[in-house]
């Protein structure tokens, strides 16, 4: 499914405007072995995907074709993750093989594996951090709970927005199956695991930066690109002439901003994101009508079910929104009657603070895709196989 797409949007061509970045990355790394301080002109991303695409195209990151055909593989893992995820929460290898069916032919999940990205990674390091957590909280064991959080801290070293998603991480202590004591070794196993693994790459952003910061520096640049004021032409715009013309402003204000600063700001990564995440507070604080604007523009924009028809046909927006409308209703029938309320607990939870997350900084398709339509994918067919036949009960596993 994933190389169908990859042939049908042009084999030895990217269309994603971030390749360019993660190209550049990945070639620097192959030809000095080191890491470059900036990816782009203001800021630097996180290692985990360049360092992917070093290795599979063996140093040649030109390699476009190369480059998709492998991020199609790693995006191939998620149907057996979803699988495997499945099959250990519900215990129905029928059900198991559905899920894992729907995540193949998913056109979202298929997009993303598609292109020169870092989604695919994410997802599967995130479905392993998931699925190994669970089964850590399960038997118990502390060696499937350590490995859960190296591939957590994997995820962030991807998109260092996994970060927000640590706390998950001390779930098992709310497993009333196991004593205290056990549930809170699993849990602190976990926090090692991340730890361990994160602590090398933050150590050498201290040596190089003389700063701390824990995986890039990204986050305040974006947080003003979609906090300013500038950012409410992005809600504003009725087509793709008045996109273009926001993003251009939101550019412009962003530069002005940055050129404001003192060398010193501008040469120092956290300076520079802590200086615009200010100044976006500050524009925020000064306009709380457009503030709420805002906010309720960006809700909207990762809830809705319809992809944006300022950028899609119409027929694909009405495709797309009965899609997702039938996988939503499913997947709420699929929250309502599960049978391990602890592990649907977790994952509403989960959906909850990405969304948080990401409203605060930058909604946008491809995210929901990478951090929602795993779990509403998992929950949607266990619905849907409610829906289809009698409920056959689970062993009983209350967490």
């Amino acid at each position: 499914m994933r190389i169908a797409v990859v042939l049908a949007t042009g084999f030895s061509t990217s269309r994603f405007a971030d390749a360019g970045a993660y190209q550049f990355a990945a070639r620097t790394l192959s030809q000095t072995l080191t890491y470059p301080k900036r990816t782009e002109e203001f800021l630097f991303r996180p290692p985990g995907y360049p360092v992917l695409l070093a290795l599979t195209t063996l140093g040649r990151p030109d390699r476009v074709a190369a480059a998709r055909l492998a991020n199609a593989a790693v995006g191939a893992l998620c149907p057996v993750l979803l699988a495997a995820l499945s099959a250990r929460l519900f215990r129905r290898r029928g059900l198991a093989l559905a899920t894992g069916l729907l995540a193949a032919l998913h056109p979202t999940l298929a997009l993303v594996a598609s292109d020169i990205q870092s989604e695919p990674l994410f997802i599967a390091l995130l479905l392993s951090a998931g699925y190994l957590l669970l089964a850590a909280t399960d038997r118990p064991s502390s060696n499937l709970a350590v490995l859960a959080g190296v591939c957590l801290a994997l995820a962030a070293l991807t998109r260092s927005s996994a970060l927000a998603l640590v706390p998950f991480l001390l779930a098992p202590l709310c497993d009333a199956r196991h004593p205290r004591r056990a549930n809170a070794h699993i849990a602190l196993s976990a926090l090692l695991g991340f730890a361990a693994a994160l602590a090398p790459w933050t150590l050498r952003n201290a040596v190089v930066f003389r700063e701390l910061i824990v995986v890039n520096d990204g986050a305040g640049y974006v947080f003003y690109g979609r906090n300013c004021d500038a950012a409410l032409g992005l809600a504003q715009a009725r087509d793709r002439a008045e996109l273009a013309r926001a993003v251009l402003a939101i550019d412009a204000a962003r530069r002005e901003r940055i050129a404001a600063l003192p060398p010193a700001g501008q040469d120092s990564p956290g300076r520079l994101s802590r200086a615009l995440t200010a100044a976006a507070l500050s524009e925020r604080r000064a306009n709380p009508r457009g503030t709420a604007r805002l906010l309720a523009w960006k809700t909207w924009d990762w809830l809705r079910p319809y992809p944006d028809p300022r950028f899609w046909p119409r027929w694909a927006v009405f495709a797309a929104g009965a899609w997702f409308s039938a996988l939503f209703l499913c997947a709420a029938i699929g929250f309502a009657r599960a049978e391990r309320t602890g592990a649907s607990a977790f994952c509403l939870a989960f959906l909850a603070a990405t969304m948080l997350v990401h409203v605060a900084l930058e909604t946008n398709w491809r995210y929901r895709t990478a951090n929602w339509d795993p779990i509403v994918l998992l929950y949607a067919a266990s619905g849907a196989a409610s829906l289809l036949g009698p409920r056959r009960r689970a062993p009983r596993t209350p967490s």
